[in-house]
């Protein structure tokens, strides 16, 4: 494991936020489990909790613990076209991750930063893009340290990719295409 990986898992164990690159965008992510980092995410991104937030994670065997369903019938992740699939959530999953909603937003997430990163943590992670609520989705490095460089707790290095822009989001058991 790098050391910057090393270091992010630090802060994220710690309670802190980070920024991180994902398959086509930079996220805010900070541990699920933490309320009080969730908050402090939601804040920073000027977010309205009732919308919820995606959880990423590096196997199905991290979302268990998360999900209403079996892990396995989650998808396996497309690399050249992410999709973050609406799932039933757990019955402990707290209204800061899920908003007002029944459900739970996951990814499998096919970034190699992002896979090490919740490899590191064992957990998944909260990811949500790297923009203040209702401004354009920050495109770069330079573009990230300038929006959010002291307001979370660190900016993973790391390149955003396979794909381009924001995932797909698709409801599991309709179907329905809801970005």
């Amino acid at each position: 494991m790098n050391e910057f990986i090393s270091q992010a898992a630090r802060i994220l164990l710690d309670g802190g936020v980070i920024t991180c690159p994902t398959e086509g965008v930079f996220g805010l992510s900070c541990m699920p489990d933490n309320p009080a980092a969730v908050r402090r995410l939601l804040e920073i991104k000027q977010r309205d909790p009732a919308k919820g937030l995606i959880l990423i994670a590096a196997s199905k065997q991290q979302l268990r613990d998360w999900v209403a369903v079996a892990p396995e019938d989650i998808p396996d992740p497309q690399a050249e076209r992410p999709v973050t699939w609406i799932v039933p959530a757990a019955a402990t999953v707290s209204e800061l991750v899920r908003g007002e909603h029944s459900g739970i937003a996951v990814r499998l997430t096919s970034n190699p930063t992002a896979h090490a990163l919740c490899v590191a943590v064992d957990s998944p992670l909260v990811s949500t893009s790297a923009n203040l609520a209702g401004e354009a989705t920050v495109e770069d490095s330079e573009a990230l340290h300038r929006t959010f460089g002291g307001r979370v707790d660190y900016v993973l290095p790391g390149e955003c990719g396979p794909a381009t822009g924001p995932s797909e989001i698709i409801n599991l058991q309709s179907g329905k295409k809801l970005r």
